[in-house]
């Protein structure tokens, strides 16, 4: 694991523990379920849990980080694969989602740790977001801070819909 000097550059560590535990959540919320479950939509939308750690891997580390922050040719030149990153195809392994999503986040992690929280961004995708634009990586970081805690949030419910379970709730 990537390790960020709290003396050194406290704020950067603080943001990236933020982010783990984001990531735990997701990871955690979702742990024990079975491939059927993990493969089921259970909300109207039609995503599967596996679908959302598909999308995390692909638009928000892979982007974020990989292309937005460091500006990764190989990541970049990805995004115009027609790549339908919320569908996970039957074929493709439960382990292999999941060991995506970790190797993602392994290498967000390493591209955090190698570059200046003011930096700006690498790589920018045009006008994909219209006016809006972030502007170093301290923004990426708290950008993604919340869109993971949203889509745990999402995943949240779509567990609590599959059996009843609900993130950090002791029952009796």
């Amino acid at each position: 694991m990537t390790v960020i000097d709290p003396v050194a550059d406290p704020e950067k560590a603080l943001l990236l523990d933020y982010l783990r535990g984001q990531r735990r959540h997701v990871l955690g919320i979702i742990d024990g379920l079975s491939e059927a479950d993990l493969r089921r939509p259970v909300l109207p939308s039609g995503w599967s849990c596996l679908d959302m750690v598909r999308h995390l891997t692909v638009d928000e580390e892979q982007f974020w980080f990989g292309a937005v922050v460091a500006g990764d040719a190989e990541v970049i030149a990805g995004l115009d694969g027609g790549d339908d990153s919320w569908t996970v195809p039957p074929e493709v392994p439960v382990t292999e989602v999941l060991d995506r999503y970790r190797d993602a986040c392994a290498r967000s992690d390493e591209i955090v740790a190698a570059t200046p929280l003011g930096a700006p961004p690498a790589w920018w995708p045009g006008d994909l977001f219209g006016d809006w634009r972030i502007d170093d990586l301290r923004e990426v970081m708290l950008h993604l801070i919340a869109e993971i805690a949203c889509h745990a949030g999402h995943l949240d419910a779509a567990r609590e819909l599959i059996d009843g379970r609900q993130w950090m709730v002791l029952t009796e």
